[in-house]
């Protein structure tokens, strides 16, 4: 548990970053919260009875103040392409781990291409993506790997009830989309791949009780900026289905409802991660609900395996390659149920 140890939160006001605050406090750490709204903060503050902390990522000075003490940093402000390279610098600066909970395929490829060789140089551990796109497919398809050292793909199929995005899901979409313009992204033959048709559509078998359902194919996620950079893997393709597209395509779909006291939504999940080597397969399965409260868990037990040295990794590191990732996924339970089957 945290023993009361501070945990910088950035974002600490925003929907996931709630979860997070709350999980923190669960699990014994003190969050610090901070970000760069002082109004949203001090309500928070007055809220939760924590400390809060107001910074921008134009003031070096400001996020130094909020590092400050504290053990560790959680971002979980978006746009990610906007924070995460100004607050790991203030995380470098502080000798403290950093971890993210960042979706945005572009953050995440500049994270690992900015930041690797001087985080190793540091011995200084920087997870990003530790979050429900990116941690958790990752941690599933090293747990499908198992003892093998190479396979030829790996599939990530979410199967979601539902998407209600946040406001900063969209606002993060919007970067993405400024940036990227109508070009996708895919990782094949070990490499990148800019595309400008559309994805394809297929069924994917998920376990039962979900069964067969079409998914947009090609729909790439964070866990393909990650997965490569460990496993010994040519091909990686991430999936989802077409009821979740449709509703973070659509403008008017509300915002997540909670819908119990942690207030958690009624969506449920499933991640269907399988790696295929030759004739053979091997599968792991996650069921959860809410993927933005899940996100908390995850990111929240990494930060306890980091601060408490149960790390086999330093550097710019995915959450597969950092953390052994069966005994992490069982460490889930209650929040995430998991099956592997190699």
């Amino acid at each position: 548990m945290g023993s009361g140890q501070q945990i910088a939160v950035f974002g600490a006001y925003g929907h996931t970053g709630r979860f997070v605050v709350a999980e923190l406090v669960e699990r014994g750490y003190q969050p610090v919260l901070s970000g760069r709204d002082a109004g949203k903060l001090a309500g928070l503050a007055a809220e939760t009875g924590l400390e809060d902390r107001a910074a921008s990522v134009d003031e070096p000075d400001l996020l130094d103040r909020a590092l400050a003490g504290c053990a560790a940093v959680i971002n979980c402000a978006g746009p990610f392409a906007s924070t995460t390279a100004p607050v790991i610098e203030a995380a470098l600066r502080a000798g403290i781990p950093y971890l993210d909970v960042a979706a945005e395929l572009e953050a995440n490829l500049d994270t690992f291409a900015h930041f690797a060789d001087r985080a190793r140089e540091a011995k200084a551990v920087i997870v990003p993506a530790m979050a429900f796109f990116g941690g958790l497919g990752d941690l599933l398809a090293t747990a499908a790997m198992g003892d093998w050292t190479r396979a030829d793909s790996v599939h990530i199929a979410y199967g979601l009830s539902d998407w209600h995005p946040t406001a900063g899901t969209r606002r993060s979409g919007a970067v993405s989309r400024e940036r990227r313009g109508d070009v996708r992204m895919r990782y094949t033959g070990g490499q990148w791949e800019y595309r400008t048709d559309a994805p394809p559509t297929l069924d994917w078998s998920f376990p039962e009780p979900l069964g067969v359902r079409p998914v947009i194919g090609e729909f790439t996620m964070a866990d393909v900026v990650t997965v490569p950079t460990h496993l010994s893997v040519p091909d990686v393709t991430t999936y989802m289905t077409t009821e979740a597209v449709r509703d973070i395509a659509t403008p008017d779909t509300p915002a997540p409802a909670a819908a119990d006291d942690r207030g958690r939504s009624e969506q449920t999940f499933v991640v269907d991660a399988v790696v295929r080597s030759g004739g053979t397969e091997r599968r792991a399965t996650a069921r959860g609900r809410d993927i933005y409260a899940v996100t908390a868990p995850l990111v929240v037990e990494a930060l306890d395996r980091v601060l408490s040295g149960r790390t086999r990794a330093v550097g710019v590191t995915a959450a597969g390659a950092v953390f052994e990732a069966v005994d992490f996924l069982r460490a889930l339970a209650p929040h995430i149920t998991v099956q592997v089957s190699c």
